[in-house]
């Protein structure tokens, strides 16, 4: 079966690259502005629609989407609008833990259905001052990444540690991927 990530990501496409997956990128135009306030709720949510929005039209095809925000103290961080944005979010996250949901959706285009889950990982950072912010905000690295950091770039340097899947806060949490790859292959065929 033909496998289309559903994505804009260069990291997710980066990750499936690595992983060994043979496929090809077609970006979701999914409005994400989905009235949710549970976070796990919201990823699957996002994921599903993603994966749906791209798989018409694709025959015989596992469409993957996927979705990743950040959670703090009952508030949900997706990106920020421009760098002040950004400066508030990464002073909420400094110096505390909060944790990180992606959401992961593959759909089988032949049957329609859709295997669908939610990672969440939990993530310490470590305190900033103003001006490492700035100066992380000025390279432009976090203006796309949910909570306005990227645990893979320069950002990692924030981070103290992990408790759970590291891919999880990337964007694509690579087992369950492998594992939902595996479960959508077999979806029957009629």
């Amino acid at each position: 079966m033909k496998i289309i990530l559903a994505s804009a990501s260069p990291r997710r496409c980066d990750l499936m690259q690595q992983a060994g997956f043979d496929f090809e990128v077609v970006i979701s135009d999914t409005d994400e502005n989905i009235e949710e306030n549970d976070p796990a709720e919201l990823v699957k949510k996002l994921a599903q629609a993603k994966a749906g929005n791209v798989a018409f039209g694709y025959d015989n095809t596992i469409v993957i989407g996927a979705d990743t925000i950040v959670y703090i103290d009952g508030e949900i961080l997706g990106k920020p609008k421009d760098p002040a944005h950004a400066f508030q979010m990464l002073r909420k996250l400094s110096g505390r833990a909060h944790t990180v949901y992606t959401g992961l959706a593959l759909l089988n285009t032949i049957t329609g259905r859709c295997e669908v889950s939610v990672d969440s990982t939990d993530v310490y950072m470590r305190d900033l001052s103003d001006d490492e912010i700035n100066a992380y905000i000025s390279t432009g690295e976090p203006m796309d990444k949910a909570g306005a950091y990227g645990v893979q770039g320069r950002a990692g340097m924030f981070i103290k540690r992990i408790e759970g899947d590291f891919f999880t806060v990337v964007g694509l949490p690579l087992y369950r991927l492998h594992r939902l790859a595996e479960i959508a292959r077999d979806f029957p065929t009629a």
